[in-house]
């Protein structure tokens, strides 16, 4: 059971910076609160590893093959970077949306290698957005982060300490099978966690699924299988998303032609740049309005 003088905490601290529906910092750097009082558009976002505990109301992302519902008192563990399309699906005046998302570190996750120990978990047995119920652990050390967040000398002091605890709860959690292939530099899941970090440097170049695969140390085969496996997208489709994603952003600013932000992102072809901005986002990209509503955790 999800402590009620929790969500109200949250719940007022997201009030009080003016910030339902889009969700705010806390003081403690990588920590979300976030709060809505109704049912939000599905928006294109990206999620980057994180860690998020529904303390009220639901939360739904779909990635190309897989939907994951997200509620009260569950937490949602993201290992790799993804694309996804996601919204608030539970939320009212009387109960709103209440979470908290904390950025995952993947630098401390492996750096619990030793306290966690080696691992047999097979890689398909978690996907890096799985869903569990949160225990009473995670929830007590989140609270924790949460409330000391408050004070300037205590998250100096004592955050790094309950940070080390939450990665080393999420690690030993059902659904922490991913991160746990994290803590091995040559398991498929850092492999692919490395072609990633490639694909999102270079994203507007032509970058060949050889390549890729070479620089993951895998046959193109076994490197697209794990990719898939691990994303939910080709490597090809993974790239599109990284391009639409960021061709949204400048169109959004504006200032630049429908042409001259296809050819930034890489397109040859503003007609086909323009077509697939339409399938993925519902608009034609000469049409685009900032919305009205950013996507929340």
């Amino acid at each position: 059971m999800v402590p009620q003088d929790l969500i109200s905490e949250v719940s007022a601290h997201v009030r009080a910076h003016d910030a339902l529906e889009i969700g705010c910092e806390t003081g403690v750097p990588g920590l979300f609160a976030f709060s809505s009082e109704r049912r939000t558009e599905f928006q294109a976002t990206f999620y980057e590893p994180v860690m998020c505990l529904v303390l009220q109301g639901a939360k739904e992302a779909h990635l190309e093959d897989r939907t994951v519902r997200y509620g009260e008192g569950k937490s949602l563990i993201v290992s790799h970077a993804l694309p996804v399309t996601a919204g608030v699906i539970d939320a009212t005046r009387d109960k709103p949306y209440v979470s908290l998302a904390l950025q995952l570190d993947l630098g401390l996750v492996r750096s619990l290698y030793d306290e966690i120990g080696p691992q047999t978990d097979p890689v398909r047995a978690s996907h890096s957005m799985s869903v569990a119920d949160g225990d009473a652990g995670l929830f007590d050390a989140v609270a924790r982060l949460f409330r000391m967040s408050q004070d300037p000398v205590e998250v100096q002091t004592l955050a790094p300490l309950v940070l080390k605890e939450i990665h080393f709860r999420l690690l030993r959690a059902q659904h922490g099978g991913m991160l746990r292939q994290l803590l091995l530099h040559e398991s498929p899941a850092s492999r692919i966690n490395k072609a990633i970090a490639l694909i999102r440097e270079n994203y507007k170049s032509a970058l060949p699924v050889a390549e890729l695969a070479a620089e993951a140390g895998m046959s193109q085969s076994t490197f697209h299988e794990h990719f898939k496996a691990v994303t939910s997208n080709t490597p090809l489709q993974y790239q599109k998303e990284l391009r639409l994603m960021d061709a949204r952003r400048q169109l959004l600013s504006g200032g630049k032609s429908v042409a001259s932000v296809a050819y930034d992102v890489g397109y040859e072809s503003p007609t086909q740049f323009s077509r697939e901005y339409g399938r993925k986002f519902g608009v034609a990209p000469r049409n685009e309005k900032t919305p009205s509503v950013p996507a929340a955790q």
